[in-house]
């Protein structure tokens, strides 16, 4: 049988699994542990000279206005930090589409690719100028890659992931109660609507 037609626009919610959020907690396990170095006025006009932003701020990948800093480098690459941390040298001005779309895909290749929101499927015509100004930020100001388990020891670091670990199996066995729940309200909720019928 057809939706009526005011129904066929409108597409209801979807139930939400606790289990489902599990990147969210990953990433809260690897941006938790990583350090902001808060750089120096000085600092952050070296690095806005090199990218020839001194005059104007914009975004370091397509040229809107910026609207944060985004890590060049990407500080999580399958669920665990990459080494680089929150330092003017692993970061550039950026839009938050740019920010985005980014994600933690390597910048170079992002911006050349067809990805929603990049600077290529944008139709920014000076990319390669962008690329090109990047590519000397990078040569120029090498942030510093920090080994976590190295720096903080193998237990503290194993101990760290035990509760990752603890923490999505809780998840698991709540998502299986939170649909048993769910289950049961939708049939009282039926049960309710038969009677008064």
């Amino acid at each position: 049988m057809k939706s009526p037609i005011y129904l066929s626009w409108f597409a209801m919610p979807k139930p939400v699994r606790i289990a489902g959020r599990s990147s969210s907690i990953t990433n809260s396990f690897v941006n938790g542990v990583i350090p902001v170095v808060v750089p120096t006025e000085a600092e952050v006009r070296a690095a806005l000279e090199i990218l020839d932003m001194l005059d104007r701020v914009s975004c370091s990948y397509c040229g809107d206005t910026s609207t944060e800093w985004d890590h060049l480098r990407p500080l999580v690459s399958n669920q665990r930090p990459t080494g680089f941390i929150s330092e003017i040298h692993n970061l550039v001005p950026a839009c938050g589409k740019c920010n985005q779309s980014k994600g933690n895909k390597d910048w170079l290749t992002w911006m050349r690719s067809s990805a929603p929101l990049s600077p290529k499927s944008r139709g920014v015509a000076d990319i390669e100028d962008r690329i090109a100004r990047l590519q000397e930020y990078e040569r120029r100001a090498s942030p510093t890659r920090v080994d976590f388990e190295a720096a903080v020891g193998p237990d503290l670091w194993q101990r760290h992931w035990a509760h990752h670990k603890h923490l999505l199996e809780l998840m698991r066995v709540a998502d299986q109660d939170a649909q048993e729940i769910r289950t049961r309200v939708r049939e009282a909720h039926e049960a309710k609507r038969q009677a008064a019928t």
